[in-house]
């Protein structure tokens, strides 16, 4: 196993996560609400995802070849993404739970001076995210973390594939014939347009994931995944699925570019400094 593609990828999770977290919000006093268990739960996220990918993706090049040395073939590269994927989300599905949980909590701000608004109670649910995380496990059972997991692997296990695919797609057209691997420009420009490319396939099914990750708080309105679909297509069409999308695209180059960037940099440092080991 190589424990250093691991490594690598929890630096640049938790880096990257610190950096792009307050477009994941829309409230301005909402930029880091929720942020304390995510930027340091999203580094392991990071290390399972990337250290999944990698690994998948020596061990189809070992069988398939006989050597990791050997370039992979892009169908390798698609399904190591998948598998990523899916190891990704069962690390996730938690955090991403509390996550959504914590900025959608419908109450004034504590810095708010105006008169009571009716329908807004005056104290949270949740009074941050380790409280969240243990209300949840009280009242919906240890389940209840992976409450929407169905959807949120609908979204992750192609994405992941298509996400590490366009990936290594753009950096092999982006890197000089006859240079080893690509510069930091590359990689930057490579990762911005496969982020920008798995949230373009992904918003449908965030949606409905958060729909049902939010479905615990009150009366349950959705009995699975597909009664959500059908249910929000009902009620509010196709323009549903694509609810957040320019805030997903625009978030998603600079970040998933400065992951890869920080992935790559942070991996050759390891490299060079177990070889002299």
């Amino acid at each position: 196993m190589h424990l250093l593609d691991f490594l690598a990828g929890w630096v640049a999770g938790g880096l990257a996560t610190a950096v792009g977290y307050p477009l994941d919000t829309i409230k301005v006093y909402g930029f880091y609400k929720g942020m304390a268990l995510p930027v340091l739960s999203v580094s392991v996220c990071g290390s399972v995802c990337f250290g999944t990918y990698r690994n998948c993706l020596h061990f189809l090049s070992q069988l398939r070849h006989g050597s990791s040395d050997v370039k992979p073939a892009r169908l390798d590269v698609f399904i190591a993404g998948c598998s990523a994927g899916t190891a990704e989300a069962m690390v996730f599905a938690p955090v991403d739970l509390v996550k959504i949980r914590q900025q959608n909590q419908t109450h004034p701000h504590q810095t708010y001076q105006g008169p009571p608004s009716r329908g807004l109670s005056s104290k949270p649910k949740y009074r941050g995210p380790i409280h969240c995380l243990i209300t949840v496990i009280k009242e919906e059972g240890i389940l209840g973390l992976y409450r929407g997991i169905t959807a949120l692997w609908l979204r992750d296990i192609p994405c992941f594939g298509l996400y590490f695919l366009v990936y290594s797609i753009f950096t092999e057209w982006l890197t000089p014939q006859g240079q080893h691997k690509p510069d930091w420009s590359a990689m930057l420009l490579a990762g911005g347009c496969a982020g920008m490319t798995y949230w373009t396939l992904a918003t449908p099914m965030d949606v409905m994931k958060s729909r049902m990750q939010m479905d615990g708080m009150g009366q349950q309105r959705y009995s699975g995944v597909l009664n959500c679909i059908t249910e929000s297509f009902r009620q509010e069409g196709t323009r549903v699925f694509f609810k957040g999308l320019s805030l997903n695209c625009v978030r998603a180059f600079p970040v998933n570019g400065l992951t890869f960037v920080i992935y790559e940099t942070v991996l050759a440092f390891l490299k060079k400094i177990n070889l002299k080991d």
